[in-house]
This record gives structure tokens, C-alpha cells and sequence, in this order.
């Protein structure tokens, strides 16, 4: 290994208050990265949520979009149960927050207890967890609903991470407008 070109920065972006995250590895076999970064991912969605009262999760903070950290939540749970139990696993569950006649309903119909919501996405989540323990290949597949084709693991797996990345990336303007809480 080579020496680095440059002297490393000293100020880096501020942790959030709060932030107990692991870091991230640095080196590992193709599914301890992917787990590690999607485990990230969801803590940092979790982190985001914290500490902020239950009432406000369901604030409309970002005029005009309807996006709120409870949608978030619901629409979360929602991915974890469609893409891993559904489609990879073939578990015949009814879908979250979601019908043909109101497929917005995990973001417009705030409606219900926050903590609940994020008990059932936190207990989604553990389901995945599950779900990803027992399947010795990222090579293995379930069946694409849209398109009936097969559908790795790996690439489910890197589906919900660029999920979460996106939803993060919402959830950082959401929880700056509530409370001003920044950090990544």
C-alpha cells in the first residue's frame, strides 16, 4: 500500500447528537459489507427519529411535499415486508400501509400511533435480519412480483440500501426542519 496523497481533513461533518452508530468496516466478504451498510442505513433512519416528540414524527415539515418522518416509517416497513418476506422469502402476508385503491396511504394517512408504526418497522427490519441469517447465498432468489422473473438476495439487498440512502436523505431535511438537528 501507498502512502496518502494528501494529509486527511480535520473538521469532518458533526455526528448527530445522540449517534451510537458502528462504523462502518472497512474490509469484509461481499455480504458483511452489505449487511454493514444496510444495518447503517437503518440506524440511521432510527437516529433520526429519536428524540424528537411522538407528535412531531407526523409533522408536514417540508411545504409542499407530504413527505413526514411517520410516513417515512410506515413506507419503510412497508419495503422491508415486500422486498425480503414477500417477494425473496414468498411469506403470503397482506401488504403495510398499501392498497390498489390507495397505494399513498403509508405517506397520506397519518392516522395511528407513531410509536406503533415504528414498532412494526423495527419488527419488520428484525424479520429481514432473520430472513438474510438463514440464506447461505446472495446468489439465492425469490420471485420479482412486477415481472415474474427471479431476483437475487444481493440485489434486494442493494435495492433496500439505495432505498434507505434516499429516505435518509429525506429524513436529514425532515428532522433539520422540526428541531434544527443536523449531523449526518
Amino acid at each position: 500500500m501507498t502512502e496518502p496523497a494528501q494529509i486527511p481533513p480535520q473538521n469532518y461533518a458533526p455526528k448527530l447528537e445522540g449517534d451510537t452508530r458502528a462504523a462502518l468496516p472497512l474490509v469484509g466478504d461481499e455480504r458483511e459489507i452489505l449487511l454493514a451498510y444496510l444495518d447503517h442505513q437503518r440506524a440511521t433512519f432510527e437516529l433520526k427519529c429519536s428524540g424528537i416528540p411522538p407528535e412531531r414524527l407526523s409533522e408536514l415539515s417540508v411545504p409542499p411535499s407530504g413527505l413526514s418522518l411517520h410516513g417515512l416509517v410506515r413506507h419503510l416497513a412497508g419495503v422491508e415486508r415486500w422486498w425480503l418476506r414477500m417477494q425473496f422469502a414468498g411469506e403470503r402476508l397482506p401488504l403495510l400501509y398499501y392498497s390498489d385503491d390507495d397505494p399513498d396511504q403509508d405517506f397520506d394517512d397519518l392516522g395511528g400511533d407513531v410509536e406503533m408504526a415504528l414498532a412494526v418497522w423495527r419488527k419488520e427490519c428484525a424479520r429481514t435480519r432473520e430472513i438474510v441469517a438463514g440464506t447461505p447465498s446472495l446468489e439465492a432468489t425469490g420471485v420479482h412480483a412486477a415481472t415474474g422473473e427471479p431476483v437475487s438476495l444481493r440485489r434486494i439487498l442493494v435495492h433496500l440500501i439505495a432505498e434507505y440512502a434516499r429516505h435518509n436523505g429525506h429524513a436529514d431535511l425532515l428532522r433539520e426542519r422540526i428541531d434544527g438537528a443536523t449531523g449526518h
